[in-house]
């Protein structure tokens, strides 16, 4: 948010994409995990709606985006 400004809606946007991205991480490590009994997919709606393409015996790639830029790097570390 510091680097992009963002403000009102635009923040609330980024607000509810973040929360939904961290609630599919969450999933996904309970997934690659294997023994959690409870695997978190109704903590947002991006996972409610990606539950059978996650789990089961489905594949998942994962693209993520990496930038080389020194003001990135904090970013760039905690995505991978």
């Amino acid at each position: 948010v510091s680097k992009t400004g963002a403000e009102g809606t635009v923040l609330d946007e980024a607000k509810n994409i973040n929360k939904s991205l961290s609630a599919l991480g969450n999933v996904i490590s309970a997934l690659a995990d294997g023994n959690k009994s409870h695997i978190p997919y109704r903590d947002s709606k991006l996972t409610r709606i990606l539950q059978e393409s996650l789990g089961g015996n489905a594949r998942t790639t994962i693209v993520i985006c990496c930038s080389p830029a020194s003001f990135n790097e904090s970013e760039t570390k905690s995505t991978l």
